[in-house]
């Protein structure tokens, strides 16, 4: 709300919260009006942002895609395949953005635009406990940011999952490990939880017979290291990649507003969201089995 209200080139219309007093905190704050309905609000709308809890993601989302509606639905997209095949269709020519934030961190970003084929992908996603989101597992709350990026970086089909995760302080998994294997040959392991004593974002990509690039994703840096051939054989030398730092969730908006408009933009649409979604569920088969 705070970066659209302050965005030039979006007008907020409003803001429906089924806890009305919730709404009103929020709309006092960016000075935006509250509505009754979403009915009421989504008259008068072009664009809307969906940030309800994820069971009702398709419910929510296809109303205001049938409306002619853009709609930037928080991650996950929906809670089953089923929904999400429900939102993508429903979307038609409308924008259906997922909001897969950590994919528009610059560091992020920077590393996309590295020529190569990924070896071994490994990433770390830990977070202290909060009770935000414990009506899904960790692999939809935080493992499937991490998923959608290894999807963006190799985009070859899923070959295999193996994965172990546990509950600690909910009951769900709190916890989990997977092994991703894609058909390029690229292996990824994945950590994510939400019972760390610390925080913890990070990705290590390395390119056979090219480099190892690490990304820290708090700091939005990018530390790196090239191989080298030369008459004295090969070495291992720094490459450091310049990453200008921004506010990744500004970037994320911004660009779904920019796809409103007609404009070309970066953006994790339906289909995508959709595709780490379907990774995501995998993995927690895999834990299951």
């Amino acid at each position: 709300m705070r970066i659209l209200a302050a965005d030039p080139g979006a007008e907020l219309v409003g803001v429906f919260d089924t806890d009305r007093s919730a709404a009103e905190r929020v709309a006092n704050e960016f000075g935006a009006r509250v509505f009754d309905s979403l009915a009421e609000l989504a008259g008068g709308l072009e664009a809307a942002v969906v940030a309800v809890p994820t069971v009702d993601h398709c419910q929510v989302g296809c109303d205001l895609l049938e409306q002619g509606i853009h709609v930037l639905v928080e991650k996950p997209l929906a809670s089953d395949l089923e929904e999400a095949d429900r939102l993508v269709a429903a979307a038609g020519n409308r924008v259906l953005a997922v909001g897969h934030v950590e994919f528009f961190n610059p560091a992020v970003q920077r590393l996309m635009q590295i020529e190569g084929q990924a070896g071994f992908v490994e990433i770390h996603r830990l977070a202290v406990f909060t009770p935000r989101s414990l009506d899904i597992d960790v692999v939809l709350d935080l493992m499937i940011h991490d998923l959608q990026i290894l999807h963006a970086l190799d985009d070859s089909p899923v070959s295999e999952v193996r994965a172990t995760g546990i509950s600690v302080l909910s009951s769900r998994i709190d916890i989990a490990n997977a092994r991703v294997a894609l058909k390029s040959g690229c292996v990824a392991n994945l950590t994510a939880s939400r019972v760390s004593s610390q925080k913890v974002r990070k990705l290590r990509v390395f390119l056979p017979d090219q480099g190892y690039y690490s990304v820290d994703y708090q700091e939005q840096q990018v530390q790196g290291f090239r191989l080298e051939v030369g008459d004295e054989g090969r070495n291992i030398v720094p490459d450091p990649l310049l990453v200008v730092k921004d506010e990744p969730l500004k970037r994320e908006l911004g660009a779904f507003l920019a796809r409103c408009r007609g404009e070309d933009a970066i953006l994790v649409d339906g289909r995508q969201g959709r595709r780490a979604l379907h990774t995501a569920f995998r993995v927690l088969e895999a834990i299951a089995a």
